[in-house]
């Protein structure tokens, strides 16, 4: 049943969800579904006349709606038409705002990822981080959409905002806002060995991919000896992306296939036949803030024995998310959850995440830190209402990992990333996978 009528106008509520009680058919999960819609009506009747104020009656139906959707899981939300225009104008890869993906945890925003060169991530907001107050103004309790519509705004204005992170005294952070115009990816190369950074998956991610490619080719003279492909703090976007962005690795068969609520509801998607760096070693960078599309194509590699994935696990969000446009989106869109995404080989990595083959730290990690890292809970199996793993796989427990910087190192190093290029240089890559295929 569409619920159209939700925009009725209360006075006329209790009457329509009669006369829909009165004409459905005699079924008794249907009956309480319609006295649960009346109860419901009754309630917003009494609070339109007893509350102590006013209430505006299309934002209380607005909260009763994205009440409804987050308690089904963390990924489904209502967009009213102006934040489905937002939506729409952010995945063409332009926006004006922080440059700052972020999600809701029992009413408090938190951060999934800053996007690479963005004001955000110059100012040295971290995936995990709390935002807790915008101007001044407490957000907590906010809807996700109310908050991210209030960090947006126009180019060239500033908003400072309070950032709770373990470990600190909660601190602010004052920002200027910018059209931020998302370079999805950028590549640049070191010696003989090419660096592909995707930053997130928007609609130009496969065509910006495709010039990568030819630029690591080019400036290595075609001496090209393996590439790195950094999706850390890459927070996904768009499936079809992140099955064009594993296409050029791959030489035909499945990236991934999604399955819904009914067993008949499974669709698979393959790659092209022919790849775009044939022979070329490749190693794929994650962390715990790759999440969503990005797992999508570290799993699709890890499978099909195409990539050595090195770093640590990721995020774990292995949901599909379908927007859904209400009367064209005059109403505005839904974002639903519609189906949990698998690997070729058939994983399903909801709340679990990608394991590396190769677990390299990007700092050192103590006792200490690993008990405030398991208090903290920075993954997807951590978030309110996350669906199950449908699998029975788990997250692997918080550990000390197998290798990590010495204690000489400088921090504003990339160890992570030297030690993939090592891999490359010294033929890991390539022998690994070797002894993977058999």
């Amino acid at each position: 049943m569409r619920i159209a009528w939700i925009a009725a106008p209360v006075a006329g509520m209790a009457a329509l969800v009669g006369a829909l009680a009165w004409s459905a058919p005699e079924d008794a999960g249907r009956g309480d579904i319609y006295r649960q819609l009346e109860l419901f009506a009754d309630v917003l009747a009494r609070v339109e006349q007893d509350y102590v104020t006013e209430i505006n009656e299309e934002e209380a139906m607005e909260a009763a709606i994205q009440g409804m959707l987050a308690s089904l899981d963390p990924h489904s939300s209502y967009m009213n038409a102006t934040d489905y225009r937002e939506m729409q104008t952010q995945t063409r890869g332009e926006y004006g705002g922080l440059g700052i993906e972020v999600t809701s945890e029992e009413g408090v925003v938190r951060v999934v990822s800053p996007i690479d060169g963005t004001p955000a991530a110059r100012a040295g907001i971290q995936a995990g981080d709390y935002l807790t107050a915008i101007d001044g103004e407490s957000i907590v309790g906010l809807t996700l959409n109310d908050a991210v519509r209030r960090m947006r705004g126009e180019a060239g204005s500033s908003i400072t905002v309070t950032v709770a992170r373990e470990g600190t005294d909660p601190f602010d952070v004052t920002l200027q806002r910018e059209i931020i115009n998302v370079r999805a990816v950028t590549a640049r190369v070191d010696g003989d060995i090419g660096i592909i950074r995707i930053s997130t998956f928007n609609e130009r991610t496969s065509d910006m991919l495709q010039d990568a490619i030819r630029t690591v080719r080019r400036d290595t003279g075609g001496r090209l000896r393996g590439v790195v492909v950094d999706l850390r703090n890459n927070p996904g976007g768009l499936l079809d992306q992140a099955i064009e962005v594993s296409d050029a690795f791959l030489d035909g068969g499945e990236v991934v296939s999604t399955r819904g609520r009914q067993p008949e509801d499974v669709q698979r998607y393959n790659a092209r036949r022919g790849e775009d760096l044939a022979g070329v070693p490749v190693v794929v960078l994650i962390n715990g803030a790759s999440a969503s599309a990005a797992e999508i194509v570290a799993g699709a590699l890890q499978d099909r024995n195409r990539a050595l994935i090195v770093g640590t696990d990721s995020f774990g969000k292995g949901s599909v998310q379908t927007v859904i446009p209400l009367q064209g989106g005059r109403d505005g869109a839904l974002r639903l959850t519609t189906a949990r995404y698998y690997t070729p080989a058939g994983r399903s990595i909801q709340g679990a995440g990608i394991t590396p083959d190769m677990e390299v730290a990007a700092r050192r990690i103590d006792a200490e830190q690993i008990a405030r890292l398991e208090r903290l809970g920075v993954s997807e199996a951590d978030l309110p209402n996350a669906l199950d793993n449908d699998s029975g796989a788990q997250r692997r427990a918080v550990h000390v990992p197998e290798d990590m910087p010495p204690e000489n190192w400088d921090e504003d190093e990339d160890y992570q990333l030297k030690r993939a290029m090592d891999f490359l240089r010294q033929g890991t890559v390539a022998e690994r996978l070797r002894q993977r295929a058999g």
